[in-house]
Formats: C-alpha cells, sequence, structure tokens
C-alpha cells in the first residue's frame, strides 16, 4: 500500500527525531529543512531532472541492491546497519562499466532508461523490449485522500522547502 507524501514527511520526522517532533507543529520547517539535509546526504542542490522517469525504487530493487553490494563488496545488507549517508555512497559507487561489468542493479537500471529507438536490429530491439517490460518500475497508483487544513499546510511547506 502506498502512503503519500504527508505520511512520509511525517514516517521520516518520527524516524529521526522521535515521536516528539510529531506534535512540535511549530518547528515543522526546521525539521522538515534537517531532514532534507539528512536525506540528501548534505548535498542540498537540486541534481535531478524531475522530468526524467525514474530508474531505480528502493523498494522494488531491493533484492538487485543486496545482489549488487554482495557482489561489489562483499557485504550482506540485511546483516550490516549502517548510516544512510554510507548505504548512499556505496551505492552510487556500484559498478558502473560500459564494457558489462556493471553490477545487477545498474545493468536494470540501464536497461530501464535504454532508449528502444537507438537499437537498429528488430530483433535485438524486440528481445530488449521485454526485457524493459519484465524489469519496468510498477506504477504505483495513489488513492484520493481528504486533508484537513492542517495536513495540507504542512504538505505545501514541505514541497517548499524540497523544491518539488
Amino acid at each position: 500500500q502506498d502512503i503519500d507524501d504527508l505520511e512520509k514527511t511525517m514516517a521520516i520526522i518520527y524516524l529521526l527525531f522521535g515521536s516528539e517532533a510529531l506534535e512540535d507543529v511549530q518547528h515543522y520547517e526546521q525539521l522538515i529543512e534537517k531532514a532534507n539535509y539528512f536525506l540528501k546526504c548534505g548535498d542540498l542542490e537540486d541534481h535531478n531532472d524531475h522530468n526524467e522517469e525514474p530508474d531505480m525504487d528502493f523498494i522494488q530493487d531491493f533484492p538487485y541492491i543486496e545482489a549488487s553490494f554482495m557482489s561489489d563488496y562483499n557485504m550482506s545488507i540485511k546483516d550490516k546497519s549502517m548510516h544512510w549517508w554510507e548505504f548512499y555512497y556505496l551505492l552510487c559507487g556500484l559498478s558502473q562499466s560500459e564494457m558489462g561489468n556493471s553490477c545487477v542493479l545498474n545493468r536494470i537500471r540501464d536497461l530501464r532508461s535504454l532508449d528502444l529507438n537507438t537499437i537498429n536490429d528488430p530483433k535485438e530491439r524486440e528481445k530488449l523490449r521485454k526485457a524493459k517490460e519484465r524489469f519496468a518500475l510498477k506504477k504505483h497508483t495513489k488513492k484520493k485522500k481528504e486533508f484537513t487544513e492542517e495536513e495540507l499546510k504542512a504538505m505545501e511547506e514541505y514541497h517548499k522547502l524540497v523544491g518539488d
């Protein structure tokens, strides 16, 4: 079941700052700024192209992330407790090669981003189309929910802070 932006924001505030922070409505803006700083590993510049389709989902791709960490770093992330920044930097450092030596996660991400129009051979294009379909990210459908004025204000503040 998908959660909406407000629920994600509240969950992040709870996980980072505890249950008392959820009651501290006056300081939501500062809490959201600090959470955003943490989640972006201290880099507050926006490096994402918001028009670009995502090529990875942490939940859906967890088996590929786990396999890639095992093959590149010989470590299981299920058995290891690590700081978010360490995890993120290791994730960004997974093997990526034009020679086909990429980890499984990056091969799947490359496949998802592949423009099939660049493939001239019809058989190869069809093979890759089927592979793209097999490894495509599932589209999440959001349920419509009625929000209170307080929830709407909190979401508006959140979006102002993170630039979405």
